[in-house]
């Protein structure tokens, strides 16, 4: 697939090392490029802040409007990892002193980890974990903080949270400021997909701002929840597939397959295929001629690479996905083919067509839960009338 001098220029500015081969490759790029869609570019995959960095450490001066435009939102980034930042840390204390375990994964601590800074990466929303048996008390310590419950939403909704948590991974929590927490019990949509990656994982405190440190995955299992978080929603933003890029950035070629072995061992083995191909691809990551040749060999690998460079670049690279033809029809499609075999297919199909807010909405007992991919499916009809 053929991509846009500019979805490369702005793919240059996110690659790591920013050394004197990358800026001398933006430089070439940035000659006669079309700048506001080059912006435009930037905006929709939400890399603002490092396509500002990346022109600058190169040298290069976009053109008004579209540099003032990338200025403003690289300071906006900023400003709001800043209060993230101080709320994070503020729900860690929180947290700990209730003596409830929690990870923050992506994010503040990603950003970190991959950038060596939290001034570039966007973020908006803080995603924290927790153990399934600790979710009450989470939510009594996000509304001691001023969180509202937004999702699941509905007058029983918070009545029934430990319920939602039993059959989908998140809830989302807003603050009265503005700033959003997903409060996850689980990291995967599909338990198959990064079987035991969760609180007993190994992990690593990230220090933030130079105010404390937020304790996160260590490296093994952070790729494969990025790998699987980036690939169930076929990688249509830029800066996911670029997070992991920078992140093993500075690993060789043999530390680079032992976390694609750790990751298929923990069932997340296409997510991390595909990423990894991505990287190269894009970032120039390198890898063994034997890993690429054993990656390109699976067929289903293959398709869900084309998949996600056509939810990436070319015709929607500057769309969000929801203006694309088949909006999220396709993501759907290849979410089937990211584990193996018949039995996490059906799984995955089933999974699909059973939507929490079904459960809530028509509880059934569990001898006759088999029912509600017809609930699914009679509920929508209703809703389209």
């Amino acid at each position: 697939m053929r991509l846009s001098r500019e979805f490369q220029l702005v793919a240059a500015c996110c690659r790591r090392p920013a050394d004197a081969e990358a800026g001398a490759r933006i430089r070439a790029l940035a000659e006669g490029a079309d700048w506001p869609r080059t912006a435009r570019i930037a905006r929709r995959h939400r890399v603002e802040g490092l396509v500002r960095d990346g022109l600058r450490r190169a040298g290069v001066a976009a053109p008004e409007p579209e540099g003032a435009q990338l200025s403003r939102a690289a300071e906006r980034i900023t400003i709001q990892n800043l209060t993230l930042a101080g709320e994070s840390l503020r729900l860690k204390r929180a947290f700990e002193a209730a003596g409830v375990d929690l990870l923050f994964v992506k994010g503040l601590t990603l950003a970190q980890r991959a950038w060596g800074s939290i001034a570039f990466k966007m973020g908006w929303d803080i995603d924290v974990l927790v153990a399934p048996d600790a979710v009450e008390e989470a939510a009594r310590l996000l509304e001691q903080a001023g969180y509202v419950l937004k999702i699941p939403e509905g007058a029983a909704a918070r009545e029934r949270l430990a319920f939602w948590h039993r059959h989908w991974k998140e809830s989302v929590w807003i603050a009265p400021s503005g700033i959003v927490v997903e409060l996850h019990t689980a990291l995967a949509d599909n338990e198959a997909l990064l079987r035991g990656v969760g609180l007993g994982s190994p992990r690593q405190d990230v220090a933030i701002a130079g105010a404390g440190a937020l304790p996160t995955l260590a490296l093994e299992p952070l790729f494969s929840y990025l790998a699987v978080h980036g690939a169930s929603s076929a990688w249509f933003r830029l800066k996911w597939i670029a997070d992991v890029a920078a992140l093993i950035a500075p690993l060789s070629e043999p530390e680079i397959e032992r976390l694609y072995r750790a990751a298929a061992a923990v069932g997340a083995g296409r997510a991390a295929a595909v990423a990894l191909l991505l990287c190269g691809r894009l970032f120039g990551t390198p890898l063994s001629a034997a890993l690429l040749a054993e990656l390109m060999r699976d067929r289903v690998v293959r398709t869900l690479l084309r998949v996600s460079l056509r939810k990436l670049a070319g015709r929607a690279e500057q769309r969000e996905l929801g203006e694309t033809r088949l909006g999220t029809l396709s993501i759907h499609l290849l979410q089937l083919g990211l584990g193996r075999g018949i039995g996490y297919k059906l799984g995955e199909l089933r999974r699909q067509l059973v939507s929490p807010y079904d459960r809530l909405a028509v509880p059934l007992p569990r001898a006759l839960a088999f029912l509600y991919p017809a609930v699914f499916v009679l509920r929508r009809l209703r809703i389209a009338r």
